[in-house]
């Protein structure tokens, strides 16, 4: 089948691609670099042209209040033209227990684009990862100085990159699910632990100090973020993974 991947040269977007073409579908890739500019609209028409599916991976670039109008203006403009175009499923990655946490401004931005997703006139599918393995340093860092990274003991579920496209590709070449697919990783981890693990296996000398006001997790005080017993859960073990980055 044919599937227009939007954002399809970023982390996830690239090796959805890949993924998809080695399994003998038809990916085209969409962003900025290919010519597609979903606030303006420019491009998107050409984009999703004769496709089946189209995989929405756009990601806002910011993470503040802005976010809600690149998310509501993104996805009136993708919806209309997979309309126009007669694209049989859109399909959209969103964050687990995006809709618990509203004072996240860019939690609630995802849980807009998800409903705007569900009132539109194409079947659909929202995929839903939780924190990805290979974000955990940006986490980290806004918090940290040279001796020390302050985290809360948000209780965490993080999955591989990889993982998280092996969830997406599944989703998109399957019928549409008219609902959400929650995907983890197989652990439950305290995000100070997870700081303390990722220092430990970088030979960093740095301490972490739990602190429940520092960071954007922070302001998650229970077990919103955790995918529960309904979850998909992915193979890959944070442990591991740090294990083979050594």
């Amino acid at each position: 089948m044919k599937l227009t991947v939007i954002g399809g040269t970023g982390r996830i977007g690239s090796q959805v691609v890949a993924k998809l073409r080695a399994a003998g579908h038809d990916p085209v890739p969409a962003a900025p670099s290919t010519g597609v500019d979903l606030i303006t609209g420019e491009g998107i028409d050409e984009a999703v042209e004769g496709a089946d599916v189209v995989v929405n991976l756009a990601n806002s670039p910011t993470f503040d209040e802005a976010s809600l109008d690149f998310f509501r203006t993104s996805m009136d403009n993708l919806i209309a033209a997979g309309d126009r175009a007669g694209v049989k499923h859109q399909v959209v990655l969103s964050i687990v227990g995006v809709d618990k946490v509203p004072q996240l401004d860019y939690y609630r931005a995802k849980t807009l684009q998800e409903e705007l997703l569900r009132q539109g006139p194409t079947p659909y599918s929202i995929v839903r990862a939780t924190q990805f393995f290979e974000f955990m340093d940006a986490v980290m860092s806004w918090s940290s100085d040279d001796s020390t990274v302050r985290l809360p003991a948000t209780r965490l579920q993080p999955m591989a990159a990889a993982d998280v496209v092996d969830a997406v590709v599944g989703v998109a070449v399957g019928a549409p699910l008219q609902g959400v697919r929650n995907v983890a990783g197989p652990d439950v981890l305290p995000l100070d632990e997870i700081g303390r693990m990722t220092l430990i296996a970088r030979h960093d000398d740095r301490v972490v100090v739990t602190d429940e006001t520092a960071g954007m997790f922070a302001a998650i005080t229970g077990d919103e973020l955790l995918a529960g017993p309904e979850a998909h859960l992915a193979p890959t073990h944070y442990r591991d993974r740090l294990e083979t980055t050594r």
